[in-house]
């Protein structure tokens, strides 16, 4: 019997059992109970008052608005058996509610499915049993403006708070913090560089109960979460608790893009649009309609975003998106991941080799242990990379440009690019430059912005 079902058949359900919220002098904190079979979980949120703005206060929707990160915060215990049930018994949700939520995690989990070789249907995988009706009535008027803007440390984000600095002054700046990593040094470095303060930052604290790292070690099942929607309902909170109307994320188009060809196995599922129009969909049925939650990258590709990233060299030496590296200090990259070999490719055709090996201390196109990473990005593999990393055409697009760039120079092509032109067939009549993706919910005032930058 395989490592998940006998887990399945010793905890087959997980329940959402309550959640305290804690109104302090100077904080908001909510406790979260999970319980599976003997182990029970409390993880925390806590947000300093002094990230709340909002002096008027629907304390019955905040309260749903925190009951519903519970829903998704869940995901984190869940993977540990992968449960056949999840019994609800903080509040009660209907079944479209269910469906959103069963749908987020079988293709959120889709690699944590994948690798840990659990093979179950959609329909069979989990059901939802509900032991409550507690129900929230409120009311919400439209007073809400501005911008609540992710920030991640990586380039996407660098270059939305570029496009947003004309209405700075209506923008907040968006982190969430876990105890499990340290803190971000990257993305606190990404908005000072960009001309915001401390007091333009607001923080959503999400503590992970350190009982699920010691399960993960026993042996219990572990693997990729889709975190930006955690992402997307811990935003939606402060978004409401700062008066704010746009939740922006920057999700590129790329992310649509799945990790195993004919399946739906997407690292990135939780980037893409098919999640972001259901997550829309979610906030205005059940939340509000009047604070809305959209990718301001999507339009775009991971090429564009890069071509116009380029043009800010004062952010260089400031951005990271190497996750391995954020798991530790997060100020330098590893350079041995397939997300930093990504990054190297798609920025080379915009900035030269030797100003790009300095801001990764070496150059990776000239490191042969990241030939089989190489090929994998390129698509010349079985797998993609499981990374947020763009497409396929992307990654050659890049790779013919930069050769062409080196031979007009006159200079020597490096290994992995060497080995590119002598084994693969590269042909870039495709002009990934001047694609823009109609299919994304950007508003008209910044399709404008997009368009003007490209």
């Amino acid at each position: 019997m395989a490592n998940y079902q006998v887990l399945r058949e010793k905890y087959p359900t997980i329940t959402y059992k309550n959640y305290e919220i804690i109104n302090n002098s100077n904080s908001l904190k909510v406790i979260y109970t999970y319980i599976l079979g003997e182990y029970t979980f409390t993880p925390s949120v806590t947000i300093s008052k002094k990230y709340i703005t909002n002096s008027n206060i629907n304390h019955n929707f905040l309260e749903m608005l925190f009951f519903n990160y519970g829903l998704v915060n869940i995901i984190n215990y869940y993977k540990l058996s992968c449960p056949k049930e999840i019994i609800i018994e903080a509040a009660f949700i209907d079944q479209t509610q269910i469906n959103f939520f069963k749908k987020l995690i079988f293709n959120g989990l889709s690699e944590y499915f994948y690798r840990n070789k659990i093979d179950l249907s959609y329909d069979e995988f989990v059901q939802f049993i509900i032991k409550s009706d507690k129900k929230f009535k409120f009311h919400i008027d439209d007073k809400f403006d501005g911008n609540l803007i992710l920030i991640g440390g990586g380039k996407d984000s660098i270059v939305s708070l570029e496009l947003l600095k004309e209405e700075q002054e209506k923008n907040l700046c968006f982190l969430l913090e876990r105890n499990i990593y340290p803190k971000n040094a990257p993305s606190y470095n990404s908005i000072y560089q960009a001309g915001y303060t401390d007091d333009d930052i607001v923080i959503f604290d999400a503590e992970i109960d350190n009982l699920l790292l010691q399960l993960n070690k026993e042996g219990f099942l572990n693997g990729h979460i889709p975190f930006s929607s955690q992402l997307a309902f811990a935003s939606y909170i402060m978004a409401y608790l700062n008066n704010k109307k746009y939740i922006i994320v920057s999700n590129e188009a790329s992310s649509n893009e799945g990790n195993i060809e004919g399946s739906n196995i997407n690292h990135q599922y939780s980037k893409s649009i098919e999640f972001e129009s259901d997550f829309r969909n979610y906030c205005e049925k059940y939340l509000s309609c009047h604070i809305e939650y959209f990718s301001l990258l999507r339009p775009l590709l991971e090429i564009q975003i890069a071509k116009i990233f380029a043009k800010y060299p004062k952010y260089y030496h400031i951005f990271r998106s190497c996750n391995l590296s954020s798991k530790n200090t997060g100020t330098n990259w590893c350079c041995s991941c397939p997300k930093c070999l990504f990054i190297f490719i798609i920025l080379s055709p915009y900035i030269n080799l030797e100003t790009l090996s300095s801001i990764f201390s070496t150059n990776l196109l000239e490191k042969p242990e990241l030939l089989n990473t190489f090929i994998e990005l390129l698509g010349y593999s079985s797998n993609k990379p499981f990374e947020c990393v763009g497409t396929f055409d992307e990654v050659r697009y890049a790779c013919n440009k930069t050769i062409r760039n080196l031979t007009q120079e006159n200079k020597k092509l490096p290994y992995l690019l060497k080995y590119y032109q002598e084994h693969y067939n590269h042909n870039d009549n495709i002009q990934l430059e001047q694609y823009f993706n109609p299919n994304n919910y950007v508003p008209k005032k910044y399709i404008e912005k997009l368009k003007k930058e490209l």
